[in-house]
């Protein structure tokens, strides 16, 4: 009887599906976990999210949520958000921030990654060209959903890792859309007032040059953290520098870390309505909305002005103390000799760190030969989780790391800069 061989044909999928990059942190959150799950002591300081045990919610959102439910507040909401919430979040930037929105600039979505998405397909034809600086948060992937170009830099720690207006306007003409962030994820860092008007500036200056009818320069901008600044760091936007810029600038924002809310899924948007509008078209068709219940709560929440400046308060204390323990930390590392170093918290639940240990030898003579192997050495020596800065697109032996400090408990800190001490100085 003879034998017959049936070949699998291969499946074919489209060219961004087979091309889409895996995420370099979920990767290293994979290895973390896999030790956690086997027993180790890990510290785990690589997750951009708040561990709700140390980090919980407003007690009047969460209560907020269930009355919601309990009230079955449970039908489709408006693809743009319910009126209310977009009202409530016009209160709530007035308020704290000078914006003058009215709920016609408003759409909200199930968090800001929908948001960026949208930013990305409302804005962006196939082929156009998106500049941002790097290290940043996942740009390059919504580039390449979006079919467009990228043109990124690499910034500088001596500017705190954020772009310079030189950077801006050598590649300003071929762009359609600058993406920045501030604060920086995954840096804490922040723009500072001059840096960020002169950028506006030359996005005017080229939207001026511009022929009538061709696409004008935008700007997306992503302050998801900007009611997390830290001693006297302060919040610059765009528009309250340069009021004309509100014609080009999408903002991104939501509730995800000013109250630790990463799970409850509500973000929003701000821009020219026709841009909400044509968002608000992708967004019905991607279902992306909050859930309404959650909506109902955060709309009665924001506009409770008590209760949101305390929580406020209170977590900025909380992410403040952890941040300055940590800077503290690596200071005094670095004034024992170990090539170490941090940059002063600013804002948001990161600290920019360095581990410059390319060529160190372990104690079994093994060299560190890359920033995977420094990474993989204090992973497994110190038991510390860190996220290098390549991660977020810069060169793969940057030696510098974000550390998260969401999940982590204060008393913590200095058992953590214990075991990195121990760690380092069996290095030679």
């Amino acid at each position: 009887m003879g034998t017959t061989t049936t070949l699998q044909k291969e499946l074919i999928v489209s060219d961004i599906a087979e091309n889409i990059i895996g995420s370099e942190i979920i990767k290293l959150a994979w290895e973390v976990n896999d030790k956690i799950k086997k027993g180790e002591k890990i510290y785990n300081l690589t997750i951009g999210d708040f561990n709700p045990k140390i980090f919980p919610i407003p007690a009047e959102l969460k209560k907020g949520i269930i009355d919601a439910y309990q009230n079955d507040e449970t039908n489709y909401p408006p693809a743009e958000g319910i009126p209310e919430l977009r009202s409530a979040v016009c209160h709530f930037l007035n308020r704290l921030h000078g914006f003058n929105f009215t709920t016609d600039n408003v759409i909200i979505a199930c968090g800001a990654r929908p948001i960026i998405y949208s930013i990305y397909k409302t804005i962006l034809d196939p082929g156009d060209t998106v500049l941002f600086p790097v290290p940043s948060w996942n740009n390059n992937h919504y580039v390449h959903l979006s079919s467009a170009k990228s043109i990124l830099f690499e910034t500088k720690p001596e500017n705190n890792f954020m772009p310079s207006p030189a950077d801006i306007k050598k590649h300003i003409k071929e762009a359609s859309l600058v993406a920045l962030c501030s604060p920086l994820n995954p840096t804490g860092t922040t723009m500072k007032k001059e840096s960020l008007a002169a950028i506006c500036d030359i996005i005017l200056e080229e939207n001026a040059r511009r022929e009538p009818g061709k696409k004008p320069v935008y700007l997306m901008f992503d302050q998801i953290y900007w009611t997390l600044t830290f001693g006297n760091t302060k919040h610059y936007d765009p528009i309250s520098i340069r009021p004309e810029m509100k014609d080009y600038t999408v903002f991104v924002d939501g509730i995800s870390k000013s109250f630790a809310a990463t799970g409850v899924r509500v973000g929003w948007g701000m821009a020219p309505k026709k841009i909400i509008d044509k968002m608000k078209s992708y967004l019905s068709h991607v279902g992306a909305w909050a859930p309404r219940p959650e909506q109902v709560a955060t709309a009665n929440y924001l506009m409770n002005d008590a209760a949101v400046d305390r929580y406020l308060s209170d977590i900025r204390k909380k992410i403040s103390d952890r941040l300055n323990g940590f800077h503290k930390g690596f200071q005094d590392l670095k004034k024992e000799g170990f090539p170490v170093d941090s940059i002063t918290p600013q804002a948001a639940i990161y600290l920019t760190v360095q581990f410059a240990l390319h060529g160190k030898k372990t104690a079994d003579g093994k060299p560190l030969s890359s920033t995977k192997d420094i990474t993989k050495y204090i992973l497994d020596e110190a038991k510390v989780a860190l996220v290098p800065f390549y991660a977020f697109g810069t060169s793969a032996e940057s030696n510098w790391y974000r550390l998260s400090v969401g999940t982590c408990k204060l008393e913590d800190v200095d058992g953590i800069i214990t075991s990195l001490r121990s760690a380092l100085k069996k290095l030679s």
